[in-house]
């Protein structure tokens, strides 16, 4: 059985017909995309991309380390991991390149791009299927892009295709909170204060409905970690965040 991304009155079985659901959801999202990620999280997103960055620290410390943010949207995560690399390694690195399907996120991250002079490679491509031929990477992120993609097994086999041996994979998500005090006060707020918030500021229509949805149907941590196995990754961990409502996968080939 597929296992992937589900919008309401879409059939989930029909990928294509997925995908282009969640494109043209987070086109209309974009212009606001970054605004509401602070709002609705409290500012909490900055903190859990900076540990991400953190964490695959080993990768970026390497100048010829070549690094891919998939599902990139507007680039907040691919500038972090950039500036990280110039801070260590200096103008020797390789640039980082960003990958995303929905052309007006892109043209968001090509304008944060413009404003700090940086040399970093905007892709435009599904993140099932990059144009690039396999162990063309040693490090590849994802910042809660990987839980829309249409399939989350051919996503997995696709990342490990790309990545050369002793690579990793780094995927940070929403999650069911796991903190006894933390859950109904997060489900609450998750199901009836974010999405109508999100809706009304977004101009979306039902995105951030979506986006409630999306979280619980998501794989459980350790339903990740094994599909992660099962295409191919030898060894995975993850590292819950404030309380279980993210959670940062490490993957490795």
């Amino acid at each position: 059985m597929t296992r992937g991304a589900a919008p309401a009155g879409v059939d989930p079985t029909n990928q294509v017909a997925v995908s282009r659901r969640i494109r043209e959801m987070f086109g209309r999202v974009a212009p606001r995309y970054d605004f509401l990620n602070r709002l609705l999280s409290l500012r909490i997103d900055q903190y859990w991309r900076r540990t991400l960055v953190r964490k695959v620290r080993p990768y970026l410390e390497r100048a010829d380390a070549r690094v891919l943010d998939l599902c990139c949207g507007t680039g907040d995560l691919m500038l972090a991991l950039d500036r990280e690399r110039r801070g260590l390694c200096g103008d020797r690195a390789v640039p980082v390149i960003g990958a995303d399907f929905s052309r007006p996120m892109l043209l968001a991250a090509g304008r944060k791009l413009r404003r700090v002079s940086r040399p970093i490679r905007l892709l435009e491509a599904d993140a099932l299927s990059i144009p690039s031929a396999g162990e063309s990477f040693d490090l590849i992120t994802t910042a809660w892009g990987f839980r829309n993609l249409a399939d989350y097994d051919a996503g997995l086999r696709e990342c490990h295709r790309l990545l050369a041996p002793g690579g990793c994979l780094a995927i940070l998500e929403f999650s069911r909170p796991t903190a006894p005090l933390l859950e109904p006060l997060f489900g609450f707020y998750f199901r009836h204060v974010l999405p109508k918030i999100g809706n009304a500021l977004s101009g979306s229509g039902g995105a951030y409905s979506y986006l409630q949805d999306s979280v619980e149907k998501f794989l459980t941590p350790e339903e990740l970690s094994e599909a992660a196995r099962h295409a191919g990754f030898q060894r995975t961990e993850a590292v819950s965040l404030t309380g279980g409502i993210s959670v940062l996968h490490l993957c490795y080939k």
